[in-house]
């Protein structure tokens, strides 16, 4: 009897921190369009920490599987598979949350480009080893996808972090030049 009723809170919790996520993404939109703050380079913030809290909500769901899927690159110990399962999701998820609500940011996207970095790295190096892996990043939907399909997506994702990482230090930079840069206003 226990059982059912794990497996049905279990299956219920899979459909809600994805909707959850959805929605707390929805509203900072929402809140930006209402406050008329949004730019082309806040929207990308945006989409960014819809995809990380999404796939770290995901990954948060089922460490045992984000484990499992962590060793098979065969790179670390089983131990720090693990500990990495419980953490890393968890990671992604206030990364998110730090690009919308514009708190540590530059932290969180320095975070999150190195994350994408090893991350890359990684499924290169084991794709060349010949092993054939999942990636777990976006649960059961992404596990048949091609392994240029992933690469793709991981080098836009790279490439919209680095470009947030250039527009965050050329905004400083602006506020102290006098000539200002243009990418806060694209």
């Amino acid at each position: 009897m226990f059982g059912v009723g794990r497996s049905a809170f279990s299956a219920a919790m899979k459909i809600f921190w994805p909707v959850f996520a959805a929605i707390l993404a929805a509203g900072a939109v929402i809140v930006l369009i209402a406050t008329k703050k949004i730019t082309f380079w806040r929207v990308v913030d945006l989409i960014i920490a819809a995809i990380f809290i999404y796939a770290g909500v995901l990954k948060a769901i089922d460490p045992v599987q984000l484990a499992h899927d962590i060793d098979h690159y065969k790179i670390l110990p089983w131990t720090i598979a693990v500990a990495l399962a419980f953490y890393l999701p968890w990671l992604e998820v206030f990364c998110g949350l730090a690009l919308i609500f514009r708190l540590f940011y530059r932290g969180a996207l320095s975070i999150l480009t190195a994350l994408v970095v090893v991350f890359l790295v990684a499924t290169i190096a084991a794709k060349v080893r010949g092993l054939d892996i999942t990636c777990g990043c976006f649960g059961h939907a992404s596990q048949n996808w091609s392994f240029p399909a992933h690469l793709a997506l991981d080098l836009a994702i790279l490439a919209a972090l680095a470009a947030l990482c250039y527009c965050s230090v050329a905004r400083t930079g602006a506020n102290a030049s006098p000539t200002p840069m243009r990418c806060h206003e694209v």
